[in-house]
This record gives structure tokens, C-alpha cells and sequence, in this order.
């Protein structure tokens, strides 16, 4: 059962910088097909196809994997149908999306972590949330509510920081005692981060043993 770690930020704030320390032991999906914002190379596939997504997840030849831009599946798929008449479509666009994250849970090792890099909105309250093509699917599905660990980005134009738990107006969340309020948006240190918290390496460790 892997670990789902949704990012979330308007754009602008960091969203895909936070992968400038990751190493070539990750693999990137770029939903948008844009260039990254620094000069390292990584493993990337250019892609709004969920079920080359999903393939590749349910693959399990790596250990993380990080889904730019997610927010464009839903809305790529929203353009492509957009002739098509009815409240189906609507709920076709959720259920992908939702099923993108169980394959993401159900369909990988215990020690996989999915980043999924996504934008924000806010709705008429104020309350920022998880950006998606309506409030059909919001209805249907509360898209922070299938991942365990909610990071959003934050910026004052010089510094870049996540945002580990809510302030009464946001969806970020963590579990207890695992980041501190504000942390540098360095999605290399989150990675080790959770993986000691959740002792990935020493539970590996006792399988190999048995």
C-alpha cells in the first residue's frame, strides 16, 4: 500500500521547484508538458494519459514518483469532452481522477510515494482547497480527504516554504509529530522525512531477513 502526498500551491509558488534536490530515483509524469524550472535532469514522460500513468504505477519499478501539474488531467479531459452534453462527463472526470490515486495506494509497494503537484482555488469563504473543473465533482469527492499528507506552498517572492497543517483555512495536513508547522518546500527532504517516519528502509530491512 503506498503512501499518495498531495502538493498543493497556486502557480508561481514552488511547486515544481520543490524537486530541484531530487535524484534519478524518481519518476516524473508532466501532465502539461513543460519545461522544469531548474537544469537537472530527471526521469520524465510527457503524459495526460491515465492509464499510461497508471501502468507505469502499477510497474512499481521505482520507489517515488511525482505527477506535475495533476490539476490538467481532470481539465484536459474537461476540453476534450467539451461538446458533450449531460452531467456524465462530470462524473467520469472524478472517478479517473480517484481511481489515479487507489492505483496509486492499492497498486504499489507499501514504500512508494506519489507526489502529486496541484493547484489551488478558493472557494467563496475564502478556504483554500484542491483546484478541480466544478462543483459537481466537488460534491462528489473531497479530493484532500484520499491523501494522508496535504503540503501547500507558500511564498513572499524570496522564500519558498510548505505548509504542514491547517489554519483554519487551508486543507494541509500531516500526521503527528512529523513535520513542524513550516518547512522548506524541498520535496527531497519530505521524502527522507516520511520514510523515517514510517521506517520504510528498516521494514525492508526485515524482510529481507525472513
Amino acid at each position: 500500500m503506498g503512501v499518495p502526498v498531495l502538493v498543493l500551491g497556486a502557480s508561481g509558488s514552488g511547486k515544481s521547484t520543490s524537486m530541484r534536490n531530487l535524484g534519478n530515483d524518481v519518476g516524473v509524469f508532466n501532465v502539461a508538458s513543460k519545461a522544469l524550472p531548474f537544469r537537472k535532469k530527471l526521469k520524465v514522460v510527457n503524459t495526460n494519459d491515465y492509464n499510461k500513468i497508471c501502468r507505469v504505477l502499477t510497474e512499481n519499478s521505482l520507489k517515488k514518483y511525482v505527477i506535475d501539474d495533476s490539476q490538467y488531467l481532470m481539465a484536459f479531459e474537461q476540453l476534450a469532452r467539451a461538446k458533450e452534453t449531460g452531467f456524465q462527463k462530470y462524473t467520469d472526470m472524478g472517478l479517473h481522477f480517484a481511481n489515479l490515486v487507489n492505483t496509486a495506494i492499492n497498486q504499489t509497494t507499501h514504500d512508494t510515494i506519489v507526489y502529486f503537484l496541484h493547484h489551488v482555488e478558493k472557494d467563496e469563504n475564502g478556504f483554500t482547497k484542491a483546484k478541480t473543473v466544478g462543483k459537481l465533482i466537488d460534491n462528489w469527492i473531497t479530493l484532500e480527504g484520499l491523501f494522508p499528507i496535504v503540503l501547500l506552498c507558500w511564498t513572499d517572492g524570496k522564500q519558498h516554504k510548505f505548509i504542514t497543517q491547517s489554519d483554519g483555512f487551508t486543507t494541509a495536513k500531516s500526521p503527528m509529530d512529523m513535520f513542524s508547522t513550516e518547512i522548506d518546500n524541498d520535496l527531497a527532504f519530505v521524502d527522507k522525512t516520511i520514510r523515517e517516519y514510517y521506517e520504510f528502509e528498516n521494514n525492508e530491512s526485515e524482510e529481507k531477513k525472513k
